[in-house]
């Protein structure tokens, strides 16, 4: 069970804005893909939280972009859980490109776990939650980089 989850992006043309380089919604939407397939591969697929009458949705995006990427480039996202409390979770995110290993993006996803049927929050599962180790040194991450 990876505490820190990677996943490699090839930057596309559908990534590309009119400035020529990735447009910012697509780090949203790389944000919230990689955090799918960490969840996944931690046993919480989106078919389990949908069994489970329980699933969890954005309440903030903080992202500071750091260098532009462009068409072509090898990024690598990276993501972990960053805590828990009792109905939310802030996810954290870093982006880089694989080439030079420049930091490209940093940024947070508050989210709220919430009951499926009624949309209103509720407690995160003791299973859910021990899916995950938390990662609190954001430089143990920085430090995959130099690794």
């Amino acid at each position: 069970m990876p505490r820190i989850f990677t996943r490699d992006i090839v930057v596309a043309t559908a990534d590309i804005d009119v400035q020529g380089h990735v447009n910012n919604l697509r780090y949203v939407q790389w944000m919230q893909d990689v955090a799918v397939a960490h969840s996944s591969a931690q046993g919480w697929s989106m078919q389990r939280y949908a069994d489970e009458g329980m699933g969890w949705v954005v309440r903030s995006h903080t992202i500071t972009y750091k260098r532009p990427a462009f068409l072509g480039e090898a990024i690598t996202a990276c993501t972990w859980i960053a805590g828990f409390s009792p109905r939310m979770s802030p996810r954290k995110y870093l982006f880089w490109r694989a080439a030079d290993k420049t930091i490209l993006a940093e940024a947070e996803t508050m989210w709220v776990f919430i009951d499926l049927k009624t949309g209103r929050p509720t407690k995160v599962p003791d299973a859910l939650r021990a899916a995950f180790e938390i990662v609190e040194d954001e430089g143990e991450v920085k430090r995959m980089l130099e690794g």
